[in-house]
């Protein structure tokens, strides 16, 4: 499915049957935010992306304040050996408890676009290397430095940086020690799964700011623990501690605190040892079946289902059934 830059009507947020919508595009802008090959694929396709994830990049970069400079507070970790398949991204800001500034998030959309091009990566894994805190939300220090203007792109960038993070074909995992708090909480949101630690503080306490939730908060919360929940979470700005997000639906496990990180390499590599494209059709199957009717998401899934039958990994699979060994999956 394309989905189309459209001149005349304001951006809408994109489903799997209907293209995003966006503002004329100014192609001095694109020059400054989009590498030569995006720049030409935006000019032949007459303003048509060929996936979400494309767009989501697109629009990220549209927002004219990030650069390709390498990021100090966002780094990229490929596990080796049996775990070659698997991938990190750690957060360390320690000074600032690893609130999301403009490097942070150069790092963190540099880091998600590269992860999307590697062909060999089966799970993410997002996890803070600061003690006892994931993420603090914004940098609110830099935040007061900004224009109205500026702080609007920067929101605009982070939004589509995590929708970005949403629409990667694998995997993704919230490693939650500590705080978790406004957008800290809405890049966990983005993935698919989240392991907390018991003593994990979690919250969306933008509206104590004069704010709301501008990452995908207001959206992603209620399609994870319901509407009424969310609602009063957003309204209150309540922070809630990991028993709690285990039990509304929050966090997939909560743990002893400090083992969240083992719990999370646990379902990773799970994960890993799982046929590569299998996996990503189910992805894809679940999340985008879930944007539609019914008896649409019923034709998505035959046709990610047919997506898997031709592949030699599961040729593979029934060549390990029979001579009762493990398969090695080659993600073909």
């Amino acid at each position: 499915m394309l989905v189309r830059l459209n001149s005349n009507r304001r951006q809408t947020t994109p489903t799997a049957e209907s293209g995003a919508e966006f503002p004329p595009i100014d192609e001095r802008k694109i020059c400054v935010t989009l590498e030569p090959l995006e720049l030409e694929l935006v000019k032949e396709n007459g303003g048509c992306f060929e996936s979400q994830s494309q767009q989501w990049l697109y629009v990220a970069r549209r927002g004219l304040i990030l650069d390709q400079a390498p990021s100090h507070s966002v780094s990229l970790h490929r596990l080796s050996d049996s775990d070659s398949g698997i991938v990190e991204v750690t957060l360390e800001r320690p000074e600032v408890r690893n609130a999301i500034g403009k490097d942070m998030l150069r790092g963190l959309q540099n880091t998600f676009e590269a992860i999307s091009k590697d062909s060999s990566a089966n799970v993410l894994m997002i996890r803070s290397k600061v003690p006892k805190v994931f993420c603090a939300g914004a940098d609110l220090k830099e935040r007061k430095m900004m224009s109205s203007s500026e702080v609007r792109d920067f929101v605009n960038t982070l939004r589509a940086t995590f929708s970005f993070l949403e629409v990667l074909c694998i995997p993704t995992i919230a490693v939650i020690e500590g705080a978790a708090l406004g957008g800290g909480l809405e890049m966990a949101l983005s993935c698919d799964l989240r392991i907390c630690g018991e003593e994990a503080v979690m919250g969306l306490p933008e509206t104590g700011l004069a704010i709301i939730p501008g990452a995908g908060g207001t959206q992603r919360l209620p399609r994870i623990v319901g509407k009424a929940l969310a609602k009063e979470l957003i309204f209150t700005g309540r922070k809630i501690g990991g028993r709690e997000a285990m039990s509304i639906g929050l966090v997939n496990y909560c743990v002893p605190a400090g083992e969240a990180h083992l719990k999370a390499l646990e379902i990773a590599r799970n994960i890993n040892e799982k046929g590569p494209i299998a996996v990503r059709m189910a992805k894809k199957a679940i999340d985008e079946g879930l944007e539609v009717h019914k008896t649409s998401a019923l034709a998505l899934e035959e046709e990610c289902y047919e997506q898997t039958l031709n592949t030699n990994d599961r040729l593979e699979a029934l060549a390990a059934f029979a001579e009762k060994r493990k398969p090695r999956y080659t993600g073909d």
